[in-house]
C-alpha cells in the first residue's frame, strides 16, 4: 500500500529549495524496501508562459501549496517520470483540476488495477509509447521550453526532460546520485537510518563518486541488457542536450557539472563496451 511509502510528517522533514528562480525541488526521505535510504524528490518548473509543470510530485503539504502559489499557482502539467513515481498524482490532480496528466505507457493500466485509496483513476492526457515517442507532443507552451526523451528500453519506462532556459535535466530512476544527503537533512539524527550491508552495497552501485564503476555496471548489465541498442540511442540523444544541472529523484542534485557526471556514468553507452 502507498501508505507505507509516505512519511508520517512530510511538513517537518521536507526540504524545499530553489535550484534556479524557475526550478524548485521538494526533497523527502524515502526507504526503498523499507531498508535502503534513497530519498525522494519532486520538481516544479515555471514555464516561460508562466504555467507550472510538476515532475514526480511528492506530498502536497501546506508548505508545498504555498511555494506553488508563490510561483504563480497555475499548475498545467503533472508528470509521472516513470511507472513507479506516481503515488501523489491524484492528490495534485484534485488540488489542480485543470492540469494535464502525463506518463509512460503501462502506468494508466497499473493505476487502474491498484486497490489503494491514495491512487485515483484520473485519465492521462498524454501517454508516451515506444511507437509514438518521437512524435508525442505535450503542449505548445511545454514544448517551447523542453526537450524530452522516453527511455522505453529502461525497465521502469523512464521519461527524461531537459528544461532549456535554465539548462536543467530532470529524471527519476535513469540515474541515481546517492547518498541522499539533502533528502535526509531535516530528519533528526536519532531517527536517521543506520545503513546495513545491503544499503551500503546499494549505495555503492548508485554513486557518481570516483569512476562510478558500480553504477556503470548496474546500468550496463542490468537496466540496459534487455534492449541495449535502444538504451544506447536514448543515452546519446540525451547527451546532445546542453544541460549543466541534473535533478534526480534519488540522491543529491548535481549542479554545475551535470554533463560531465552524466558522461562519466554513461561512458560505456556513449563509447561502447565489451
Amino acid at each position: 500500500m502507498s501508505s507505507k511509502l509516505i512519511p508520517a510528517n512530510p511538513s517537518a522533514i521536507m526540504v524545499i529549495r530553489d535550484v534556479t528562480p524557475n526550478v524548485v525541488t521538494f526533497s523527502v526521505p524515502f526507504l526503498r524496501f523499507g531498508k535502503i535510504p534513497i530519498g525522494g524528490r519532486g520538481t516544479v518548473v515555471r514555464l516561460t508562459s508562466g504555467g507550472l509543470a510538476v515532475f514526480s510530485p511528492v506530498a502536497l503539504t501546506d508548505e508545498t501549496k504555498a511555494k506553488v502559489q508563490s510561483l504563480g499557482g497555475d499548475v498545467k502539467y503533472l508528470v509521472a517520470l516513470d511507472i513507479e513515481h506516481h503515488i501523489f498524482l491524484s492528490d495534485w490532480a484534485r488540488a489542480y483540476p485543470g492540469a494535464k496528466l502525463v506518463g509512460p505507457e503501462g502506468l494508466p493500466e497499473k493505476r487502474a488495477k491498484m486497490n489503494d485509496d491514495k491512487v485515483g483513476k484520473e485519465p492521462f492526457a498524454v501517454v508516451f509509447t515506444a511507437a509514438t515517442k518521437t512524435t508525442t507532443s505535450i503542449g505548445a507552451d511545454f514544448d517551447a521550453d523542453f526537450e524530452y526523451e522516453y527511455a522505453d528500453a529502461h525497465p521502469n519506462k523512464e521519461l527524461v526532460f531537459f528544461y532549456k532556459p535554465d539548462r536543467v535535466l530532470i529524471e527519476a530512476d535513469f540515474m541515481f546520485n546517492l547518498p541522499a544527503v539533502e533528502q535526509y537533512s531535516r530528519v533528526p539524527d536519532a531517527e536517521k537510518p543506520r545503513p546495513g550491508l545491503l544499503a551500503r552495497t546499494f549505495a555503492s552501485w548508485n554513486s557518481t563518486e570516483g569512476e562510478a564503476k558500480g553504477m556503470k555496471r548496474l546500468i550496463w548489465y542490468a537496466f540496459s541488457r534487455g534492449n541495449r541498442e535502444g538504451f544506447n540511442a536514448t543515452v546519446r540523444r540525451i547527451d546532445a542536450w546542453d544541460f549543466r544541472t541534473i535533478i534526480p529523484c534519488h540522491g543529491d542534485t548535481i549542479e554545475g557539472n551535470g554533463k560531465e557526471v552524466y558522461r562519466k556514468v554513461f561512458d560505456w553507452h556513449l563509447k561502447g563496451h565489451k
